[in-house]
């Protein structure tokens, strides 16, 4: 009977990290994207409307937020329209420009025909008036697009 638990420990241990190495391996893209290709900060004004830049293989990126007021703490709409390119994935990664807000970068869905949608927050900030930045990342065969956006919200 010794002898059947001086086995079974190791593999129960080896079991657990395997599993554990697995869980780290597929949710790998959430923690740190792959190599990237960035482009230049937008001077677009994502309060007036939807936002397009176009990618250096010629594909074109139109994003949006809703309501455009972009208020903080209530359910904003996130769409993106892909054209020109194959988009595996997209994410939006909100962060403060001047105060660490935390983790915030909800995936979107895909609806068909380079349409990507989804709901994102932002978190109510002690300033007055804050600073956020918006990077649209972009998956496509040709790699990984990240697309940055300024923008201010005011309580």
């Amino acid at each position: 009977m010794a002898q059947k638990k001086n086995w079974l420990v190791p593999t129960v241990i080896f079991l657990l990290a395997a599993l554990l190495g697995g869980v780290v391996w597929y949710f790998r893209d959430y923690f740190e994207p792959g190599p990237a290709q960035v482009l230049p900060l937008s001077n677009c004004d994502l309060h007036d409307g939807p936002c397009t830049a176009v990618l250096p293989n010629g594909g074109e990126v139109a994003f949006s937020i809703l309501p455009r007021s972009i208020p903080l703490t209530k359910p904003l709409k996130l769409q993106v329209q892909v054209k020109g390119v194959k988009a595996r994935k997209v994410e939006v990664d909100f962060s403060g420009v001047t105060m660490n807000m935390g983790y915030n970068r909800p995936r979107l869905s895909a609806k068909g025909e380079g349409s990507f949608e989804g709901e994102g927050l932002l978190p109510v900030c002690i300033r007055q008036r804050m600073d956020w930045e918006a990077k649209l990342m972009v998956d496509t065969p040709e790699g990984l697009f990240i697309i940055p956006y300024r923008f201010e919200t005011v309580k």
